[in-house]
């Protein structure tokens, strides 16, 4: 039997070669008026891209997905010119060139993309996490392959790429909810075994509190930070690669202190509620957390999309056992509830939009020898396979892929014993640690990082608990090659240029 988790420091590594919808979510999410003001802002999207159509793809996932690595490499590799084999306008000669444009939306940041590819290359260093909602577009200029449109012209597809806070993705099922439905189930989350340690504070400051008591802003305020304090922890903990609504407690920006940020999850009065319990103000706040914060997010940001890809950190969670991953699916699920996935008619398309294309995408797949890949694959295929029924059934397409935006570990193999083992080989970043070695982040080694099950469901399994003896550490992003004629190449990736292609490569046919 293969040891697990091994750390090979004397190796010689030898390099490989219609749409069905929930219509309660549905209705409580957008009003009448919102649904009136996408449509005429599609409208007018659509009928002034008749020359130049633009595509909108939304890019998220939960915390420490690999959301802005992501970005940062799918633009470089575009604008850069990259490996991309899998990606037929690349491949077959047919895309002129891919630049950055000012994006169409004033009020939205832009991503910070060149100081994001500036800290990957020069530093070598891992970009910052998104902390708020970012846009860049990228204009593709290209040649088409149908004979016809080639005789028309050249081709330009506005490609807005729409980068948003994981946290503010676990908001979205808030709006299916009402407050004592959310705060039974944070309440019930925060007293699982699983969170014993960062809930302790939070559920200290529970005790004692009568929620029928009259409201005081004072209590209020201190149940809302111990209850920040909770969710901040949880996002913090090495074992649980989760975080939990709501997000803007997390990063509240100009909301910081306002009312719609100082309410907590309680349990209900055992007698009769008054106007002017402390429940009743807890409930006030969170319904207005809904109408002034996740809302406005939806109907500005979310239903405009064309086009999704959601990262999925499907090994950390594989590294905490199977309590971690049964966390992660059910997260999984329940955001994905409030997509909008189907196919449009070419005529209700003109006023509406649906996310006709979706993608989930097992980030960080250079962590593991190529061999495990489709087993990763595999996995996450599980975890999302409610999501992907669902939206199949409303005429999306949908893929699951397993990747690495920016590919920080080569492949060789390695001899132990009389067993040759396949091994991933980088530089570990400062700090991180395996059998007691702490490493500096100069020392290159070796690692066989244990092997993925075969069966897929038997990682949400108890008897799976020996999948915590997996070792995936943190790499260093890698140094670039460079040419005989001095030339920098591009960020190396897995399988970006195939994400590329179900994204997007339909449009530049």
């Amino acid at each position: 039997m293969r040891p697990r988790a091994t750390v090979l420091h004397d190796a010689r590594p030898r390099p490989a070669g219609t749409n069905e919808e929930e219509p309660g979510l549905r209705m409580r999410i957008t009003t009448l008026t919102d649904d009136a003001r996408l449509a005429l802002e599609t409208l007018a999207s659509r009928t002034g891209g008749i020359v130049s159509p633009s595509l909108r793809l939304g890019v998220t996932g939960l915390a420490r997905s690999g959301k802005t690595v992501f970005l940062s490499a799918l633009v470089h590799n575009l604008v850069h010119g990259g490996r991309l084999p899998v990606f037929e306008p690349y491949a077959q000669g047919r895309m002129a060139r891919a630049h950055l444009e000012p994006q169409p939306d004033d009020a939205v940041p832009r991503f910070a993309y060149e100081d994001h590819v500036r800290a990957l290359i020069d530093d070598r260093v891992w970009p910052e996490s998104t902390h708020r909602i970012a846009e860049l577009r990228v204009t593709i200029e290209y040649e088409s392959a149908s004979f016809f449109q080639r005789n028309i012209g050249p081709g330009r597809l506005h490609l807005d790429l729409v980068d948003y806070p994981g946290e503010w993705l676990l908001d979205l099922p808030l709006l299916a909810k009402d407050y004592r439905t959310w705060a039974e189930e944070s309440l019930k989350e925060a007293r699982r075994p699983l969170h014993a340690d960062s809930a302790t504070p939070w559920l200290a400051a529970l005790e004692g509190i009568d929620a029928g008591a009259p409201a005081d802003e004072a209590t209020a305020r201190r149940l809302a930070e111990a209850f920040t304090g909770y969710l901040k922890a949880v996002r913090e903990e090495s074992t649980t690669p989760l975080a939990f609504p709501p997000g803007r407690f997390l990063m509240p920006g100009d909301l910081e202190g306002s009312p719609a940020l100082t309410f907590a999850p309680i349990d209900p009065p055992t007698g009769e509620r008054s106007r002017d319990a402390l429940w009743a103000m807890m409930e006030r706040r969170y319904e207005a957390y809904k109408s002034h914060v996740v809302r406005p997010f939806f109907r500005d940001h979310f239903a405009r999309l064309d086009r999704q890809i959601v990262l999925v950190d499907v090994l950390a969670a594989l590294n905490a056992g199977p309590e971690a991953v049964r966390a992660l699916q059910s997260t999984l699920s329940e955001v994905m509830a409030c997509f909008r996935p189907g196919r449009l008619s070419w005529l209700t398309r003109l006023v509406d939009r649906r996310v006709d294309r979706l993608m989930f995408a097992a980030t960080k797949a250079d962590h593991v020898h190529h061999t495990d890949h489709d087993k990763l694959e595999a996995i996450l295929a599980t975890l999302v396979e409610s999501a992907t029924d669902r939206a199949t059934f409303s005429g999306a397409e949908v893929d699951v892929a397993a990747i690495a935006a920016v590919r920080a570990t080569r492949e060789g193999r390695v001899r132990q014993g009389l067993e040759q083992l396949p091994a991933i080989i980088g530089t570990p970043l400062p700090g991180e640690r395996v059998d007691g070695t702490v490493y500096d982040g100069k020392t290159e080694i070796a690692l066989f990082p244990g092997d993925l099950p075969a069966e897929p469901r038997s990682v949400l399994r108890h008897e799976a608990a020996d999948a915590g003896a997996l070792a995936f550490l943190r790499f260093r992003p890698p140094q670039l090659e460079t040419t005989a004629g001095g030339t920098t190449l591009s960020l190396p990736h897995i399988r970006l240029d195939r994400v590329l292609q179900f994204l997007i490569g339909d449009r530049l046919a």
